[in-house]
């Protein structure tokens, strides 16, 4: 599929009704979702075995316990989640991090395009995905901000 078909998808997805699009042409699939205005993401109530860190676990007793609510912050697409902005550099963003709504939090890889995942509201990073340079999926958990 070349780049002014998933161009005007993209397009057709912005100007429509539609959240989510996949379209497969041979052998390559192209998924695009889009969230609605007013949208946020809620919050996980159960913790998938291994993929999150617990900020009990790694800050030890003089970090504050998890807050009561928590907001998630989900993959928008899949592909290749990278944490750091090159390799070699330092993370965004760690656990205990205070952060900012927009603050880029990880870079998701899909199909050569670099899709950046903002904080969507100021606060604490509570929990935080073990995965770097690896697949995810689109709702995989990435992060939690108390």
């Amino acid at each position: 599929m070349d780049l002014l078909k998933i161009k005007t998808l993209i397009d057709f997805v912005g100007r429509s009704n539609i959240t989510e699009l996949s379209v497969t042409e041979k052998d390559v699939t192209v998924r695009i979702f889009r969230m609605l205005p007013g949208q946020e993401a809620a919050a996980e109530t159960q913790q998938e075995a291994g993929s999150t860190t617990n900020l009990a676990q790694d800050a030890g007793a003089d970090m504050p316990s998890r807050p009561e609510k928590t907001y998630a912050v989900k993959a928008s697409v899949f592909g290749v989640l990278h944490r750091t902005p090159a390799p070699g550099e330092p993370p965004f963003v760690a656990i205990g991090d205070e952060v900012e709504e927009g603050q880029t939090l990880f870079i998701i890889e899909a199909m050569k395009v670099f899709n950046t995942i903002a904080a969507p509201r100021a606060g604490r990073i509570t929990h935080l995905t073990e995965i770097d340079d690896g697949e995810v999926e689109t709702g995989d958990l990435l992060a939690e901000i108390g």
